[in-house]
C-alpha cells in the first residue's frame, strides 16, 4: 500500500510541476495565424451546416488547375477528411481531404482525376487516403493560391507519397506501454477489501463518485460555456470535460498521505472512479459535447481506450496480487516509481512535441491558465463544502476533497494524444487542457494541504479529531 512507498522523489517532482507550470506562458509567442474560419466553416458543412455542394466544386476545381510554376514544400501536418450527407450535391457521399500544417495553415487537398488512384494499394501517390487520416503526416506537394465562387483558397498536390513520422508512433506506444504497466502496478496495491469499503463507509463512497462524475463534468460544463469556450475553442471544452470526467489516480492517494486523511478511503474512492469510467468518461463527453463546431466524440474509442488502457491491466494486477502476494509486495515501489516517470515523460515530451500549440496566445491566454487551474481548485472546495454539509467527519473529508479535485490526468493526456489527430484537434487542445490540469494540480493539492491544517483538523496520527462518522 501506499504507506510503504518511498515518497521523496514525489516532493521533488511537485516542485518541478509547480515550477513548469508556472513557467508555461513564459514560452507562449504571437500567433502566426491560421486558416481557422475556414476549417470551421467547411467542418460545419459536413455536419450539414452550410451548402455541401462546395465541396464538389472545390474538387473539380483542384482536377483542372494548371501546377505549372507551383510552388514546392514540405511540411509536418495532419491529413482530415471531411464527409457530408450530399444534400445539395450529385454524390451520395461527398467529401473533401484537408493538408493542415501544425501552425494551422490550410490547404485543399488536389485530387487526381481517376478515383481508383485513391484505392488502397494502387499505384499512387494518394492510394490509401483515408487509412492515413488521422496521422501526423511529413508531406512533400506543390501550392496554388485560386479563386473559387470569388473566395480565395489555397490548394495541395502530393509529388511524394506521405510519410508517417516514426517518433510520432514511438511515442503513442510508449505512452500506451506506460500506462498500461502504470494500472497493473495500481492494481497490485488493490484487494476486495478496498471495493468492500462501500459498505463500511458509504456516505463517503458515495458522496466522493457523485462530485467526480456528477457534480464536476456539470461545473466543467456551465464554465466552459459562460466563458464562450464552447464555441470560440471547442476543444479546450472537450478537454475541461474529459479531464473532469476522468477518474481519480495515484495522486489523489499521494496527496491524501501527506494530508493525514483517510488514506483507505481515497484508494477506494480510486478504486471505484476507474472501473466506473469505462461508462462514466465516453457517456459524459457524449452528453455534453455533442452539437459543438468540429467535435464528433469518437464514443466507441474511448470505450475502448479505457477497456484495454485501465481496466484489464487493473485486474491484471489484482489477480497477480491474489496469486503472487509476495511478489506484488515488492514489486510496488518500482510500479509507483514507474507511475512518476510515465507522468513526467508524458508531460515532458508531450510539451516539446506540442509547442507549436502555445504559439497561440489568444486561445492559450490568462482566462484558459485560470479557468483550469479554478478546476482543480474549486473541486477541492466542493469536496470540503458537499462534506461538511452531510456531517462528514474531517478525516474523510480530507480524502474526498483531494479526490474530487485530483484527477488520472495521465490517462487523460493519453486519451486526447490518441484522439486529437482523428477528431482533428489539430491545435493539441485537449492534451494541453489536459496536461495544464496535471501540473497546476499539484499545486492546488499543496495549497489544499496547507489550508486542511487549520479548516480541518485532525489528530497528529490521522484519527479524526471531530466527532462525525463516516
Amino acid at each position: 500500500m501506499l504507506q510503504k512507498f518511498r515518497f521523496q522523489p514525489a516532493r521533488r517532482l511537485v516542485v518541478f510541476f509547480i515550477m513548469v507550470g508556472l513557467s508555461l506562458p513564459a514560452i507562449c509567442w504571437a500567433d502566426d495565424g491560421s486558416d481557422e474560419a475556414l476549417y470551421r466553416m467547411l467542418s460545419g458543412i459536413a455536419i450539414g451546416q452550410g451548402d455541401s455542394s462546395l465541396f464538389d466544386r472545390l474538387n473539380s476545381h483542384s482536377i483542372n488547375m494548371d501546377w505549372e510554376g507551383a510552388a514546392e514544400a514540405e511540411f509536418v501536418g495532419n491529413l482530415r477528411v471531411l464527409k457530408t450527407s450530399g444534400k445539395g450535391t450529385t454524390d451520395s457521399d461527398a467529401r473533401i481531404y484537408l493538408l493542415r500544417k501544425l501552425s494551422g495553415e490550410l490547404y485543399i487537398l488536389s485530387l487526381p482525376a481517376d478515383p481508383s488512384s485513391r484505392e488502397a494499394g494502387a499505384d499512387s501517390f494518394y492510394a490509401g487516403l483515408d487509412e492515413i487520416s488521422g496521422n501526423k503526416m511529413v508531406f512533400t506537394v506543390k501550392t496554388l493560391q485560386a479563386t473559387v465562387n470569388g473566395e480565395a483558397y489555397k490548394f495541395a498536390q502530393f509529388t511524394a507519397k506521405p510519410e508517417q513520422m516514426k517518433l510520432d508512433r514511438i511515442f503513442k506506444i510508449c505512452i500506451i506501454l506506460m500506462l498500461f504497466f502504470v494500472m497493473v502496478g495500481m492494481g497490485m496495491t488493490l484487494t476486495v477489501k478496498e471495493f468492500a469499503l462501500i459498505f463500511i463507509k458509504p456516505r463517503g463512497i458515495i458522496l466522493g463518485e457523485i462530485l467526480q462524475f456528477g457534480l464536476m463534468p456539470f461545473w466543467a460544463m456551465c464554465l466552459g460555456r459562460l466563458l464562450g469556450f464552447h464555441e470560440q475553442y471547442p476543444f479546450i471544452f472537450v478537454g475541461m470535460i474529459l479531464i473532469t470526467a476522468i477518474p481519480g489516480g495515484v495522486t489523489s492517494n499521494l496527496m491524501t498521505y501527506y494530508a493525514k486523511g483517510d488514506l483507505a478511503l481515497s484508494i477506494s474512492l480510486t478504486s471505484f472512479s476507474t472501473v466506473m469510467s469505462i461508462v462514466f468518461t465516453p457517456l459524459l463527453l457524449a452528453l455534453y459535447c455533442s452539437g459543438l463546431p468540429e467535435i464528433t466524440i469518437p464514443v466507441t474509442i474511448v470505450v475502448q481506450t479505457i477497456l484495454i488502457l485501465v481496466i484489464i491491466p487493473l485486474v491484471v494486477g489484482m489477480a497477480i496480487r491474489g496469486k503472487w502476494q509476495p511478489f506484488a509486495e515488492k514489486a510496488t515501489p518500482f510500479f509507483s516509481a514507474l507511475g512518476i516517470i510515465a507522468l513526467l515523460f508524458l508531460i515532458i515530451t508531450g510539451i516539446l512535441s506540442n509547442l507549436h500549440a502555445f504559439a497561440d496566445t489568444a486561445r492559450y491566454g490568462f482566462k484558459f491558465y485560470s479557468t483550469i487551474f479554478s478546476l482543480t481548485l474549486l473541486g477541492m472546495l466542493f469536496g470540503i463544502v458537499f462534506s461538511k454539509l452531510l456531517r462528514i467527519n474531517n478525516y474523510q473529508t480530507r480524502a474526498i476533497s483531494l479526490e474530487t479535485g485530483l484527477r488520472n490526468s495521465a490517462l487523460a493526456m493519453t486519451i486526447a494524444l490518441l484522439l486529437q489527430d482523428a477528431m482533428g484537434d489539430f491545435y493539441s487542445s485537449m492534451f494541453v487542457t489536459s496536461g495544464l490540469f496535471g501540473l497546476v494540480m499539484y499545486l492546488a493539492g499543496l495549497i489544499s494541504i496547507l489550508l486542511f491544517k487549520p479548516l480541518l483538523p485532525v489528530s497528529g496520527n490521522g484519527v479524526k479529531s471531530d466527532s462525525g462518522s463516516g
